[in-house]
């Protein structure tokens, strides 16, 4: 009776993780854990926990409630499809890792963080500490007519930001 109890708190226990491991949308580990949970519960229902000492007795008494409960059945029932849940969980994961999806939160992070594209365009302007810029093309210096990069007015020259500008069609 203790057994059968604690088996089902168990089960009990790790299917709300399961439960809350879905809410935050990790449905792989969800599942994977749940085919654990169920594990203790099918066990105590099918009476393979709690054997005991006695083997030959108990394996007598189990193989007839074996043939005469429908609750022993049920439990193998229950084994079962936490096997299902477990393979399904395996499936699902391997072809998770193997489309580009990071198993760990850094790994999805990083990737993320690839796919998006920058905020400036590459090359626009020289970093302040000094380096030199990664630029993939040469960005080419426009002529302006502007009174400031004439000569005249405070001294500033606005061709990077033309360049950029007429680059990007504005």
């Amino acid at each position: 009776m203790l057994t059968t109890t604690v088996c089902a708190a168990l089960s009990a226990a790790g299917l709300a993780v399961a439960f809350l491991t879905a809410w935050r949308r990790r449905f792989v580990a969800a599942t994977r854990i749940a085919a654990f949970s169920l594990v203790p519960v099918g066990l105590a229902m099918s009476g393979l926990v709690g054997l005991g000492g006695k083997i030959g007795k108990a394996f007598g008494n189990w193989a007839a409630d074996l043939v005469m409960k429908p609750s022993v059945w049920a439990g193998f029932g229950v084994l079962a499809v936490a096997v299902v849940l477990y393979v399904i969980a395996r499936f699902a994961g391997g072809r998770a890792s193997a489309s580009g999806g990071g198993s760990s939160r850094k790994e999805r992070k990083a990737a993320r963080a690839a796919s998006q594209p920058q905020a400036t365009a590459p090359g626009a302007s020289a970093p302040s500490l000094g380096q030199a810029a990664p630029s993939t093309a040469p960005v080419p210096k426009a002529k302006s007519k502007s009174p400031a990069s004439t000569g005249g007015g405070d001294g500033e020259d606005f061709s990077d930001i033309e360049a950029i500008l007429k680059k990007h069609g504005i």
